[in-house]
């Protein structure tokens, strides 16, 4: 038998043909019987178009107690207690029917949302009021009709949940041009059995509207913005970093403070957030403005060059070298601001004669025998749990208390999302000016994947993503086909969120998108090392995200690094 959803159902589509000469009925009448060979069976005539409900409450009129045994209720000794007509059983059969297609229409016809149900051939058979003001279509336009007569076979996503059987939540969808929703779908299987599909659909068209409205006042105001930029600059040093959410103010804040003292400084944050922006915003905003600022990046130069970088050379000391020698990054920074960035790759040995020459404020250079005193501001900025390296013996605690004397945390992008339509106008602009081309127009479901979009490499990544963007953007249109795949998969995943821990450094790079728990479930000890891999390479690199995927902690983590033969400088943001 055909599925049936609700009691307005024809009737008529469940009748069986039959031979017009085997039914008896006088004229006037509407009882009668049917012929059936060598049965006669009772009938009662109701029109092709009465509804279920309509032809129950006939039968019920002339239902018969006496056509059909009655139900007797006994008790657990066998004694009867109890006894149900057969007209009784069928009553209550109806009013529970009743009752709930009444609760389901109006549960339904409450609903904000637009909610439509189609049966195994994509026949409309609930259509509620929310649908009828979205999408304009009464409900008895569309009710027993197929849902491709309205819409766009391409852009009913209801039918990849009936021919598939896959269901979607909050997939942003255009149904129709002027429509822009997110829709929830899935199948409905009775017995294993698909006979229908139901979607729900929270309309966002206005969301929409207001998003592009906003695309083109933040557009015009940062054009305002470039043009005081130039005098504004002047006046804040840290007018560069851009965002209002209430992390990046608060981290600012912080910074702006300490800015005005000779503290050390010691920023914590993930690859991409702007470390060295907060450094050199820091040195701009301190006393020692006019004077240098020096950069050194500790992970980017060998361990055998770094002391000659950081303290530089008397001349001789190197064959091939300059014969006057040369002054390092810590001299030429005297005066000044000299920022130390990835501090944590700095080799043991190094981190001595670094603190060495912090405590002392002065220095040897290489191959020199005259001691060198500088007055240098120190500001050092890491991606990693100094801490736990501190604990793994792997950095000096006396370093890292001598470097941590006021340390700065620089919020991931993910966790102050509310930035992202800034950022976003801002660097489109940037490249629109260097690429000589007008700023184009994104499509929604483009910022909402960006939106949904975790960034590990935070404002870095971002930066380069809007590039690609700008340079594949056709007819001034950003479309979702010129996102870089991992950003697309990613917006198609269905997502956890996790709560992020606000008393550490930094929060692990996939906290709002952990992985599935059977994607890193217990295998034999053969495969350990590749799921170790794995976890490392999709974090970036950051342990305590990947000990969290891999449902360890941090510490065994790092032991079964040193176990396998792991390199934990493999797995950093490019």
């Amino acid at each position: 038998m055909k599925p049936l959803f609700s009691l307005d159902s024809i009737v008529s589509s469940i009748a069986t043909p039959v031979n017009p000469a085997k039914i008896r009925i006088r004229t006037g009448e509407k009882e009668g019987v049917w012929i059936d060979g060598e049965r006669t069976v009772r009938v009662i005539a109701v029109p092709e178009t009465a509804t279920l409900e309509e032809s129950t409450r006939q039968i019920r009129s002339f239902l018969n107690d006496d056509a059909m045994p009655a139900l007797v209720t006994m008790n657990e000794d066998g004694v009867p207690t109890g006894i149900i007509s057969s007209h009784d059983l069928f009553a209550s059969f109806l009013t529970l029917v009743q009752n709930q297609s009444v609760l389901l229409g109006t549960l339904m016809d409450t609903m904000s949302e637009a909610v439509t149900i189609v049966d195994s051939r994509n026949v409309v058979q609930h259509w509620n009021r929310a649908a009828q003001t979205i999408y304009e279509i009464d409900r008895t336009q569309v009710i027993g009709t197929s849902l491709d007569e309205h819409f766009a076979s391409e852009s009913i996503r209801l039918l990849d949940a009936l021919r598939q059987g896959t269901s979607v939540q909050r997939v942003y969808h255009i149904p129709r041009p002027d429509s822009h929703v997110l829709i929830n779908a899935a199948p409905i299987r009775l017995d294993g059995r698909i006979i229908g599909a139901i979607s729900i659909e929270q309309d966002i068209t206005e969301l929409v509207r207001l998003n592009e409205e906003l695309a083109h006042t933040t557009a015009h105001l940062h054009n305002l913005q470039q043009e005081m930029s130039r005098f504004q600059a002047a006046d804040d040093p840290f007018y560069a970093i851009k965002g209002h959410s209430a992390s990046i103010q608060s981290a600012i804040s912080s910074a702006k403070k300490v800015a005005q003292t000779d503290a050390t400084v010691l920023i914590y944050g993930e690859s991409g957030v702007g470390k060295e922006l907060f450094a050199k915003a820091i040195h701009q905003a301190s006393r020692r403005r006019e004077k240098p600022f020096i950069a050194i990046n500790c992970g980017a130069i060998p361990a055998a060059l770094f002391e000659s970088e950081l303290f530089g050379y008397q001349g001789g000391a190197f064959t091939g070298a300059e014969k006057k020698g040369k002054p390092g990054k810590l001299e030429l920074a005297h005066g000044g601001t000299l920022f130390l960035d990835e501090i944590g790759e700095l080799p043991l040995e190094l981190q001595v004669k670094l603190l060495r020459a912090l405590q002392e404020r002065q220095f040897y250079r290489v191959g020199g025998t005259e001691p060198i005193s500088v007055n240098t501001r120190i500001v050092a900025a890491t991606n990693r749990q100094l801490e736990q390296m501190v604990f793994e013996g792997r950095f000096r605690e006396d370093l890292y208390y001598r470097l941590n004397v006021f340390s700065l945390e620089v919020p991931p992008l993910r966790e102050r999302r509310e930035d992202l339509p800034e950022l976003v106008q801002i660097f489109i602009h940037e490249y629109s000016v260097a690429h000589e081309q007008s700023v184009p127009r994104i499509a929604p479901e483009v910022m909402q994947a960006l939106f949904d979009y975790t960034w590990p490499g935070n404002i870095r990544q971002l930066r380069n993503v809007i590039e690609r963007l700008s340079i594949l953007q056709e007819n001034g249109v950003i479309m979702p086909e010129h996102l870089p795949s991992v950003i697309r998969s990613h917006s198609n995943e269905p997502r956890l969120s996790a709560p992020v821990s606000k008393n550490t450094a930094f929060s692990p790079a996939f906290a709002a998108s952990p992985l599935p728990h059977n994607s890193y479930a217990p295998e034999p000890a053969s495969s350990e090392r590749e799921r170790i891999v794995a976890a490392l390479e999709r974090t970036y690199g950051n342990k305590k995200a990947a000990a969290e995927l891999l449902g360890m902690s941090r510490g065994t983590l790092y032991n079964k690094m040193r176990k396998y033969n792991i390199n934990e400088g493999a797995f950093g943001w490019a």
